[in-house]
């Protein structure tokens, strides 16, 4: 398992990527066939943010899906450890999930759950959430902008619409920590977003082409 730590707006030493690797070497635990982790450090440079200016994405890659976590605190190793917590819950989830498709008892699906959930039909999409597959994601680089406008986009990223259910996109958006996420929709061929909405409920909207 390769792991790789970089940094933006901020210098990573090379004691903290030896911490780095010491805190994931226990992950492989719940999957034997991760094959990247990236960690990525953010620093707000915002001094109202203070108390929460360093931020750690980790995001683990494997022959499964993308699964990702992220904290911020005020320091890189509070922050680390908040994020491979959350990590540790995702990738417990997915192993479970791994097990009960070997043959175990089958718990209700997220979408069987939530099927009494409207579907509503709107002209405009949000934008593209991480993918589902390890070798998916193409990230492009951070473009140029006018710094006299109020908003740049910092990141986009591009992934291919492999058909899968409703309940696998609920599934797949639980592991990488969002609250929505871009699918292309097996049953109805359509471009969907599930969403997460107040408590436990779920949302779809879908691009009728």
């Amino acid at each position: 398992m390769d792991i790789v730590v970089k940094g933006r707006n901020v210098e990573v030493p090379d004691h903290y990527r030896v911490h780095v690797a010491d805190k994931l070497a226990k992950i492989e635990r719940y999957d034997h066939k991760l094959i990247r982790v990236d960690v990525e450090l953010f620093h707000e440079r915002n001094p109202r943010q203070a108390d929460h200016c360093q931020r750690v994405e980790i995001t683990c890659y494997s022959r499964g899906p993308v699964i990702r976590a992220e904290a911020c605190t005020d320091d890189f190793y509070s922050a680390l450890d908040a994020a491979i917590a959350k990590l540790d819950a995702r990738l417990r989830r997915a192993a479970d999930r791994r097990r009960v498709h070997r043959g175990r008892h089958t718990p209700i699906s997220v979408a069987a759950a939530t099927a009494g959930l409207p579907v509503t039909n709107l002209p405009a999409l949000a934008a593209p959430a991480e993918s589902g597959t390890a070798t998916a994601v193409a990230e492009r680089p951070e473009q140029e902008y006018d710094e006299d406008q109020p908003w740049h986009i910092a990141r986009e990223k591009v992934h291919p619409a492999e058909p899968m259910t409703v309940d696998d996109a609920l599934f797949q958006m639980e592991l990488v920590g969002h609250d929505f996420y871009l699918f292309h929709d097996k049953e109805s061929g359509r471009p969907s977003v599930v969403y997460r909405r107040h408590a436990y409920d779920y949302g779809i909207i879908s691009l009728d082409i």
